[in-house]
């Protein structure tokens, strides 16, 4: 079947280019730049699923939603949010302005309404206290995240975190993940509802013999992290198919469908 598709995975793949300068470059025998919209167009010719991870919600991130809205690159954009308080988020040393990415967000989803955006977030940071964690609970009733991890910090040895003061009790970390993950399953399973009977096309990755099914992917599922489409089907199928279903009924995390007659 050949490649289907190619998950954009870095540090930080929106600053792509950054560490060259943005230098132009030849690619099948064009210039290219390098930059972060130029990588997107290139790609988007390969005709597969393009899937960007890793993306920070910078202004020039703006240019590659229209490539979103016109199926030239899947609308899916993994932005690791890490917390929504303007103290703990300086205190992680990453961008601090969340009325920014709500409004940045908004104008993302006027531009591309099929976009699915999925983050992780950390509970317990160091110096994290119950008004830190509610202004993070207050992020995801306004954010309406599709697709949502997240962890309980941990020192890890080396880290400038460790030396932060005001540590959180492990059992108050426990209950805030649970909060966290209670409020978010409920957000990510309502807007799973949303799709039933739309029309949807997903990728084959096997089949369940127990379900008596394909296992496959829609464009708003990364491999091993977001959830699957299960799909009701006659005939041969192989991995890397690309097959058309209508969304017949979802749970918390998954979608099931039925082939679309052509």
């Amino acid at each position: 079947a050949g490649v289907r598709e190619l998950l954009v995975i870095s540090q930080d793949t929106s600053a792509y280019g950054v560490d060259c300068k943005y230098q132009t470059d030849f690619w099948n025998g064009r210039p290219l730049k390098t930059k972060m919209q130029a990588l997107c167009e290139a790609l988007a010719e390969l005709g597969i699923w393009v899937r960007l991870h890793y993306v920070y919600p910078y202004p020039h991130v703006d240019k590659v939603i229209p490539l979103m809205a016109e199926g030239k690159i899947l609308p899916y954009l993994d932005i690791p949010f890490q917390h929504a308080s303007y103290d703990i988020l300086r205190a992680m040393k990453r961008p601090a302005a969340t009325e920014n990415t709500l409004a940045r967000i908004a104008q993302w989803r006027a531009a591309c309404p099929e976009l699915t955006i999925r983050s992780t977030f950390i509970v317990g940071f160091p110096g994290e206290t119950d008004a830190h964690f509610n202004e993070l609970l207050d992020f995801l009733d306004a954010a309406q995240l599709d697709r949502v991890g997240c962890f309980k910090y941990s020192p890890v040895a080396g880290a400038s975190a460790n030396a932060l003061p005001n540590p959180v009790d492990e059992s108050v970390k426990e209950e805030r993940w649970a909060r966290f993950m209670e409020k978010q399953q409920a957000i990510s399973a309502a807007r799973l509802q949303q799709k039933i009977g739309s029309e949807q096309t997903v990728l084959v990755d096997g089949i369940d013999t127990e379900r008596d099914c394909l296992v496959a992917r829609s464009q708003a599922d990364a491999p091993e992290i977001d959830g699957l489409v299960y799909v009701e089907a006659d005939g041969e199928f192989s991995p890397g198919d690309l097959i058309d279903v209508r969304i017949t009924h979802a749970d918390d995390y998954d979608l099931y469908a039925a082939m679309v007659d052509r």
